[in-house]
């Protein structure tokens, strides 16, 4: 898929809106239909049959177009505005993670997409050192030219947003862009959009956030960064889940140390450990980013056919080669890769199977490429 000049009608932005709101849909395999069906009209109008391949007693419910005319003329009403992956809008440096989102809702001003980014991110319970520290790495990254972006909970994330209200600000919410969480950050959301930020989702409007969805934020604000600055996090914290998802990304990982007996310190003193670079003021962290360039890597989500040529083989298995595949699946994960290998089907052919148990509800993606039945 190719980044297009021009624009959307609203008929396809809808389709956008459909398909990737469906039941069973994610990012990855969003994209694996788009790659080959090369519409989304057409991938739509696959769905139904490749559910019915897969043999799911529940197929997926397609997302009626209705539902995406209300929820796309709600947003407009708020004055916000849907972006899909394939405009020029759509950041670049998100789109080339493995799983970007097809679709973004945003509020406010969308041209801070396009400018540089440093993530910062950390405690909820944060210290009041830990919180003027941000406050003025927020400020003065945003003097040097760098969009801060956050998600907008309560600590560092709070601190980050109102230190980079000034220069430009990017709070990416867990819920629909119309919920705001913790409700304690009601007049943060009210002054970044009056002082020229954006808020920005990937779920639909209303969506309230649950556990499941601040990991998918998370990779997100690391997404859109060139690196992820961590200040006062536990171990186990979601600010290291970030870190994390920010090395994965290719992304430099950033930490403020601190005193070794405050549990808020472990996670950036094990970062530390790991080779992420110390940071006690905002020239440690611009003098590290100054040679990044945001590109559509190979894996990203602007590459042709993520991974596949459907047209070296047929894409269509045989019965046979069905039975070979779906054999070789159980709820333990196993790696596409040892199923191709062991089945002897082509990669077109193991995906196509895949993807059919997929949208059928029967068959769940997992981090490093496995897959696994659902029970």
């Amino acid at each position: 898929m190719s980044v297009s000049d021009t624009p959307l009608t609203e008929n396809e932005r809808l389709d956008w809106l459909r398909l990737s709101g469906t039941s069973g849909i994610g990012p990855i395999t969003f994209h694996k239909l788009l790659a080959r069906y090369k519409t989304i009209e057409r991938a739509l109008e696959a769905l139904p049959e490749l559910q019915k391949k897969g043999g799911g007693k529940a197929h997926s419910k397609i997302m009626s177009r209705e539902a995406a005319a209300k929820e796309f003329h709600a947003l407009e009403k708020r004055g916000g505005k849907i972006i899909c992956a394939c405009e020029e809008t759509y950041p670049l440096v998100l789109s080339a993670i493995d799983d970007a989102p097809p679709v973004l809702r945003t509020v406010g001003n969308i041209d801070l997409l396009a400018k540089p980014t440093m993530g910062i991110v950390g405690a909820r319970n944060a210290s009041l050192n830990g919180r003027k520290l941000t406050h003025k790495l927020a400020r003065d990254l945003g003097e040097a030219g760098q969009i801060v972006a956050s998600g907008l909970a309560r600590g560092i994330d709070t601190a980050a947003h109102e230190g980079s209200l000034a220069t430009g600000t990017i709070a990416v919410v867990a819920g629909g862009v119309d919920v705001i969480y913790p409700k304690e950050n009601e007049g943060l959301y009210a002054q970044i959009l009056e002082q020229g930020g954006l808020i920005l989702a990937e779920n639909a409007l209303g969506t309230k956030p649950t556990a499941q969805h601040f990991p998918r934020r998370n990779r997100i604000v690391s997404g859109l960064s060139a690196g992820i600055v961590v200040v006062e996090a536990t171990v186990r914290s979601g600010s290291l889940i970030t870190a994390r998802l920010a090395a994965e990304q290719g992304r430099d990982v950033f930490a403020v140390p601190g005193f070794p007996s405050d549990p808020r310190a472990s996670g950036p003193n094990k970062l530390l450990k790991d080779g992420a670079t110390l940071v006690e003021n905002a020239q440690d962290i611009l003098s590290q980013i100054s040679q990044f360039e945001p590109k559509a890597v190979p894996n990203g989500l602007f590459e042709e056919n993520h991974g596949l040529d459907w047209t070296k083989a047929s894409a269509e298995p045989d019965n046979s080669e069905r039975e070979k595949i779906t054999s070789l699946l159980s709820h333990q994960p196993v790696s596409v890769d040892e199923i191709v290998r062991t089945c002897h089907v082509n990669i077109s052919g193991v995906q196509t199977v895949l993807l059919e148990l997929e949208l059928a509800g029967r068959l769940s993606r997992l981090p490093g490429n496995r897959v696994s039945l659902i029970e």
